[in-house]
């Protein structure tokens, strides 16, 4: 067998040779989203030199829970309430936990008593799971003490009755609570509401405020059982590591309304079949709203961005990402530590969950991770990035859209490219620019 072997050196000489150019070809096409890659004229493996680790920069300004929040006297709260408040809450688990803040922040100004929100049951989001399935009740109601009466039941009187809704979600403008909602509190004496996303927090009076920033910061547990499998999951990934919102799913993409090229034949027909109505832009009009940052970036775009970045390729990586995240072999070509939840827990406990569940435990290893990554900037995002200043850890960042659409626009390539991207972010990095919501946390000059 080895006299074999070794009479044909050259013959196996070829074929390695051959299988080795086959793979190079390969994973490339991989990471090339354009038919004309920005990515192409560069080595991405040359990238660790080109610039320092994004997370050495020195930073000049971080965001910390503020003093009036955290050390404020805390104001009595009235002997009489107006009436009982529930939050009704729609979307993702980090939407509704929104809705939930800000739904404990208009029940104090109203000078109401808190019921137990409602979450929404949704099949969009293979949901079924309530505020109690996903979050400690009694803790809750016990580090709300001080800032808002909470109740879990109601009195008798009003217990077989079904609260008075009354939508706020699509108010325009300066929305005011208290002219528009106080009434029908003390109408009906039990409302519900569903918060207005335009609504200027910063109207607010002290106590109020308070009141949105301990329930969104210091209030809300996971469950016994989501901790432990949290738990679970962090000792399970190697250390140190990254975790890494990466949003490419059908409908995200198709909902921005962005054309990709490139993209497997897979992938496409997911997205075209998640588009329905809502075609993508085209001409100069797909040109300014790429160049607006409304795109979502490719896996393979992340890869190109974290290695710029100076990010190495051997870094643990947790992927926080959502059921149906396409192209993933953009990022796992470069970056081979890729772990995700599905791949941690077992078969069992991953089916057993639903929407909000999954969800929670990405939120519960963002907010413990060494570092922090994303791709979007939305509900997840916020809350982990505040939940992170408030536990003060400030390596925290999320990928810029928009500068990656300008550069390339403008015919960026390589190091250049790489050079422009570590630029802008590292800026952005030591201003702690989107590194906390700004109604609960001020700014500390370093």
């Amino acid at each position: 067998m080895i006299a074999s072997v070794v009479k044909k050196p050259y013959f196996n000489l070829y074929a390695v040779s051959l299988l080795l150019l086959l793979s190079f070809i390969y994973l490339f096409s991989l990471s090339s989203p354009f038919f004309d890659s920005p990515f192409n004229s560069f080595s991405l493996s040359a990238a660790s030199s080109v610039n320092s680790n994004i997370w050495s920069v020195r930073r000049f300004v971080e965001w910390r829970p503020c003093d009036w929040w955290i050390r404020g006297h805390l104001n009595a709260l009235p002997e009489v309430s107006n009436g009982y408040i529930r939050v009704d809450c729609y979307g993702g688990l980090n939407q509704m936990r929104r809705d939930l803040c800000d739904g404990v922040g208009i029940a104090r100004l109203l000078n109401a008593t808190l019921v137990l929100p409602k979450f929404e049951v949704a099949a969009y989001w293979n949901e079924s799971s309530g505020f109690a399935d996903v979050f400690d009740v009694d803790y809750f109601i016990g580090k709300m003490n001080g800032f808002i009466k909470v109740v879990k039941e109601l009195p008798s009187e009003i217990a077989s009755k079904e609260p008075v809704h009354v939508d706020c979600s699509k108010r325009k403008g300066q929305f005011d609570y208290i002219e528009s909602i106080l009434p029908s509190l003390l109408e009906h004496h039990y409302i519900s509401i569903t918060p207005a996303m335009s609504q200027r927090r910063d109207r607010y009076p002290r106590y109020a405020k308070s009141a949105l920033c301990q329930a969104c910061y210091s209030a809300l547990r996971l469950t016994r059982f989501l901790e432990e499998k949290g738990s679970e999951l962090l000792q399970a990934i190697p250390k140190p590591f990254l975790s890494l919102h990466l949003r490419f799913e059908p409908d995200m993409v198709a909902y921005s309304q962005c054309e990709y090229q490139g993209l497997s034949p897979v992938s496409m027909q997911a997205i075209e079949a998640a588009r329905g109505d809502r075609k993508p832009w085209t001409g100069e009009a797909a040109r300014v709203w790429r160049g607006r940052g409304k795109c979502p970036l490719t896996p393979n775009e992340t890869a190109f961005i974290l290695q710029s970045l100076s990010i190495p390729s051997d870094t643990n990586i947790y992927l926080a990402a959502g059921d149906g995240l396409m192209e993933v072999e953009g990022l796992t070509s470069v970056y081979g530590n890729v772990v995700t939840k599905s791949s941690l827990l077992t078969n069992h406990d991953f089916k057993s969950m639903h929407g909000n569940t999954k969800a929670a435990l990405d939120y519960y290893v963002s907010i413990s991770s060494d570092s922090y990554m994303a791709t979007y900037f939305g509900n997840m995002d916020k809350m982990v990035a505040a939940m992170r200043a408030y536990k003060g850890l400030f390596k925290t960042l999320f990928l810029s859209r928009r500068h990656f659409a300008d550069f390339t626009s403008k015919g960026l390539k390589g190091k250049e490219l790489m050079d422009a991207l570590w630029k802008a972010h590292s800026d952005e990095f030591s201003m702690g620019i989107g590194s906390a919501l700004p109604d609960c946390f001020c700014e500390f000059k370093l």
